[in-house]
């Protein structure tokens, strides 16, 4: 992941600064930074965002493809994660730089997608045992500028509500073969339901208090974080901690609290950008919040 060279001095300040609840941009130990997203971005996609959090730029394409369900769900569709570590983000991507925080990434966003209940992949199903939907959802980190996971997740969600996928039906002839036939209308489609795709809020333990949305300068600054999925009712799905420091069970409960509250408040805002940008249309511009 990348990271900055502090001296001491420079983290004494930043620490001191979140004892008294102020960051160094101004912003309070619960306050995430600007958030801008654009949908619709990638014209040969079936559904794709940008998000820009501060200085991390990420990228997401969703695309749609028919395939054979699994064995052990043979009435279900799937994702597929790929995550790609652009050297343009940052130099420490270089080669295969990236690979291991590549692999973390996807790791991360299959366990947070195992869930039955975040997306009805039963809808995915064309023809139970033969046919469904494969939904490859790509992440391109442009630029890492600090909390890559919540900007990821925000850019995923924002990529699966803006996914169409065409409707088919299943034809079967008089000798029983069957036929799958496309709609003629490119806008008879299926729409995602992502009420209950959680987003990434990652707490990093500063001193003897916890921040959101950490900039890089504060994650140089943090022993560890606690990475906590969280639905748009306030619900923990899965938590991870980073870092090589120790959190005592009183830090993790209160950041358990934090993350709760935090994560309500994103996915609200969230869904009235997303809502904003679909009613404007084509002519849209980019909403941030």
């Amino acid at each position: 992941m990348a990271s900055v060279v502090l001296s001491e001095a420079e983290k004494v300040y930043i620490v001191h600064g979140i004892q008294a609840d102020l960051r160094v941009d101004g912003r309070g130990c619960e306050d995430y930074r600007c958030i801008e997203v654009e949908t619709d971005v990638v014209s040969n996609t079936s559904g794709s965002a940008r998000v820009k959090l501060g200085h991390t730029d990420i990228l997401v394409g969703v695309k749609a493809e028919m395939g054979t369900p699994k064995l052990e769900n043979p009435n279900e569709g799937y994702l597929e994660f790929f995550v790609d570590c652009s050297a343009n983000a940052t130099p420490e991507f270089e080669g295969r730089g990236g690979e291991e925080l590549a692999t973390e990434i996807v790791n991360t966003l299959y366990r947070i997608f195992s869930s039955e209940s975040t997306i009805d992949v039963k809808s995915l199903c064309i023809n139970p045992r033969e046919h469904c939907w494969v939904l490859y959802v790509d992440v391109l980190l442009l630029e890492c500028g600090g909390n890559l996971f919540d900007a990821i997740s925000i850019a995923v969600k924002a990529a699966l509500f803006n996914t169409r996928i065409p409707k088919v039906r299943v034809l079967e002839d008089e000798e029983g073969s069957k036929e799958i036939e496309l709609s003629d209308d490119p806008y008879d489609c299926i729409r995602l339901n992502v009420e209950n795709v959680s987003c990434i809020i990652t707490l990093s333990k500063i001193g003897c208090r916890h921040v959101v949305d950490a900039t890089l300068q504060e994650e140089a600054c943090s022993l560890a974080s606690l990475l906590l999925s969280v639905t748009s009712r306030g619900t923990l799905t899965c938590m991870k901690k980073l870092g090589n420091g120790s959190l005592d069970p009183e830090s993790i409960f209160e950041m358990m609290e934090t993350g709760k509250r935090v994560g309500k408040k994103l996915h609200t805002s969230l869904q009235k950008i997303l809502d904003k940008e679909e009613s404007l249309g084509t002519t849209r511009q980019k909403v941030s919040d």
